[in-house]
Formats: C-alpha cells, structure tokens, sequence
C-alpha cells in the first residue's frame, strides 16, 4: 500500500475554529438516516470514501488555490463539519459544524513518476476522519510528462456524496478564475408516477437477485479500481429512452454475460441506482441528498442475444416510473432503523447484524450516472476541466459499482471492486465487456 505523502513543512498552519478559542458551542445537526446508517456500518478492511477526480489543462496555484477552497468550504457551510463525541447511552449521532477546517484540505504531493496513482489508491484506501472538519481532503497531483494537473478529492461517504462535493469544487472554480458560472437547472422528473411494468414488479419480488460471479481475489483487502474513457453512446433523434438507460442496459448485460462465463445459474438482476432531485446552484444542499431506487431485469431480459431495442424501452418505462415516485432515501426500513428509541450502539448492532441477513437480497451492483457535468469548472489560467472521473464504495456483498460521467462529448467510466471478489484482470475484463455492450445499445 502506498504511503501518504504529508504536506511540506511550509505548508500553511491549519486554521483554529474560532469557536475552539471563544468557547462558543457549535450548531449541531443529528445525522440523517443515510449518514446514520453508514456511519454502522463502518469497516476499516473497506472505507466508505467517493474519488472524484477533475483533470485540468493547467497548473494551478497553490495558495491561490487554497484561498478559494477555503472561500467556497465559507460558503457551503454544511460541509464544514465533523462527528460530535457522545455518551455511550446516546440516542443520536450529531454533526457539529465548525467555523473552520480543523485541518490542511489542499495538499501537494511530491510531483513524481506514479503520483496520480498513489493518490488514486489513497482514495479508495484511506477515508478522511470524521472527527475533523470537513470530511473531505483535496489532493493536487502533477506527474513529469503528464501536462497539466488533477485535483483528486477524497469524501467520506458518511457525511458526503459525489454531487455535493461537484458543487464545492465548481464555487472554488468560481472564486479561483473570478468567473460566475452559469446558472444550472435542476434535473427534470416525471410529472406523474407511471405504472410499472408487469415484467419489472415480477423481477423486483421476493426472489434472490443474481450476485456478481467471483472471478480471482487477491489476499489484500480494500478496493480496486479502473478508470477508462469512451464515447457517449449515440441515440436515435427521439429516441424514448436516455443515455442513463443505455448505461443500466450495458451495466446489466455485462453482469450477466460475466456470470454465464462463470458457470452461475440465471437469476433476476437489480441494479441500484442513485436518482439526485437537488438544485445544482449555489443553494444545492451538501451532505448525502441522493435517493437510492433499484431497477429490476428479468433472467429474460438479460439472455444471451436478447433485443437491445425492446430492453431499452422496457428499461426507460422503468426507470420514469422510479424516478417519478416518492420514496424515502433508503426507503421506510431505514427510518424504522435510525428511530432514536434506543442508544445508537444498540441500533447499530441491530443495523449490522441485519445487514449481514439480508444480504443475499442486496442489489447486484450500483450504476452511479452523473451524466453531464453541469458546472464548466473553470479554473481560470489552469483551464477548464477536460476529465471527470468519480467512483462509489464497492463493499460486499455486490462487490462491484459502475460510475459514468460525460465532458466535453466524452464518457468517463470508473469501475470499482471489492479484492474480496475480483482482480485488476477481472475488471479489465469487465470494461471490455461493458464496451461491447455500450456501443451494442446504439440500435438504428
């Protein structure tokens, strides 16, 4: 495992909350149920951390740099927080939220052969503490050769996802170049819930769903990942579905040919799959704001030489009905489970230990689609952003997740994998797979 490059000793001095020295006690917001129930289920062998990764054409500067993520971290202040200690008969967990980081957010590491690596292995390897704010960190890598530089953000899961953390970076755009960045929408939804497709209510009953076939783990614990860009995949003029649906399509067949190379039996897959309802502007709220639906295919579905264009209508006509429908974020067992009736430790064992049972029914995998990237982040002198890469959690028991995001017409694909299932092999495999399947949705 690699080892952490510590910021240079004449790196700025972390900033002391003013709180710490008046005395004043901090705001305090209990956990949502998300952060609550991640915050259980907490495995050291596996961090819950989201990579995000922003390629720059330029160099930036580095205390320029740091005055504007300081500036934007002012101005998101939901993300400047850290878990508040507790009794051990506490009911909630709470989030305190500081005037200040608690410590050095912008690092540089050494500019060396394999950096990005390195950082890219810190990532999934190492989370930032929960205890200090924010819980985030921001790495700016440059590698000889490589033009330019990649700011490599590190999240813990716990308190933030990939969405939020966009937003932070586009404001410190915003501050770095001077520029205001155009005002962005939020994603449009159905109006009204249409009916679900008898084959996708059958699909997502009581039956097992498939488990992504083991390929060749290894004996070092933690995640693997693969970063890959492709083409957008094209659509018909008026096509009913979106790319997002030819995404869940590809992501599907490619479990399913992968399990059939693998000798296991044909079963349902579901894929979760994060939906964002949140305005992308200035006010977008940080922290964990996805609700997580699960769409459903049948063993039918996903047979070898199944129709591509039926299975891209069925899954469009899917995914509106979920999209469309209100639901809690981790639906109405979640919220039964973080009710403060009992102390948390108690809750989180209950929480583990029924993780643990209903593991045979979790999802397949998790397709993450940030589609476009709505903020042009401009970096001023450094240039605009040519690449965004970003990856979730691939904890047991699915094992594996599929992460996309498009700029500049491009497809930026991430997957990511437990070693407890797979090998840097296997997930080449994968991608190759996943290719196929991509350029096979784009039917005349």
């Amino acid at each position: 495992m690699a080892t952490v490059q510590r910021p240079s000793s004449s790196a700025p001095t972390p900033a002391v909350p003013a709180a710490a020295v008046s005395g004043r006690q901090l705001p305090r917001v209990p956990f949502p149920v998300v952060d609550e129930i991640a915050r259980h289920c907490a495995q050291d062998a596996e961090p819950n951390t989201v990579h995000i990764e922003i390629h720059l054409p330029g160099r930036v500067e580095p205390d320029r740099l740091r005055a504007a993520f300081a500036e934007a971290l002012g101005r998101h202040p939901r993300a400047l927080m850290r878990e508040r200690a507790r009794s051990p008969l506490a009911r909630r967990y709470e989030w305190e939220l500081t005037d200040g980081p608690d410590t050095e957010v912008v690092t540089f590491p050494a500019r060396a052969p394999g950096a990005l690596a390195r950082a890219r292995e810190r990532a999934l390897s190492e989370a930032p503490s929960l205890t200090s704010s924010p819980p985030l960190r921001l790495e700016v890598v440059e590698e000889p050769g490589r033009c330019g530089c990649v700011l490599v953000f590190t999240l813990h899961h716990t308190a933030l996802d990939g969405p939020a953390c966009l937003r932070v970076a586009a404001t410190a755009a915003e501050v770095y170049s001077g520029r205001t960045a155009p005002v962005v929408p939020a994603p449009p939804r159905p109006v009204s819930p249409p009916a679900a497709p008898q084959g996708a209510r059958r699909a997502s009953g009581a039956a097992r769903p498939a488990r992504v076939s083991a390929g060749s783990p290894g004996p070092t614990p933690g995640n693997g990942m693969l970063v890959a860009e492709l083409t957008v995949p094209a659509r018909q003029s008026g096509a009913p579905y979106t790319v997002n649906d030819q995404l869940l399509v590809a992501t599907a067949l490619t479990v399913a040919d992968w399990n059939r190379a693998h000798g296991a039996p044909e079963r349902p897959l579901r894929i979760t799959m994060p939906v964002d309802d949140r305005s992308r502007g200035p006010e977008m709220p940080i922290g964990n704001g996805t609700r997580l639906v699960e769409v459903a295919f049948t063993a039918a579905d996903v047979a070898d030489g199944a129709d591509i264009a039926a299975l891209l209508r069925r899954t469009a006509e899917r995914t509106r009905a979920l999209k469309a429908r209100p639901r809690p974020q981790l639906g109405r067992a979640a919220g039964l489970l973080t009710a403060p009736v009992a102390p948390v430790a108690v809750r989180a064992l209950v929480t583990r230990t029924l993780r643990v049972l209903a593991a045979p029914w979790t999802s397949t995998t998790l397709l993450s689609n940030i589609g476009r990237v709505p903020y042009p982040l401009d970096f001023g002198d450094a240039g605009v952003a040519d690449a965004v890469w970003f990856s979730a959690p691939a904890r047991m028991p699915r094992g594996l997740t599929v992460t996309t995001a498009s700029t500049g017409g491009r497809l930026h694909l991430v997957l990511r994998w437990s070693r407890a299932l797979l090998c840097d092999d296997d997930g080449a495999r994968l991608r190759d797979l996943f290719t196929h399947h991509l350029d096979a949705t784009e039917v005349p």
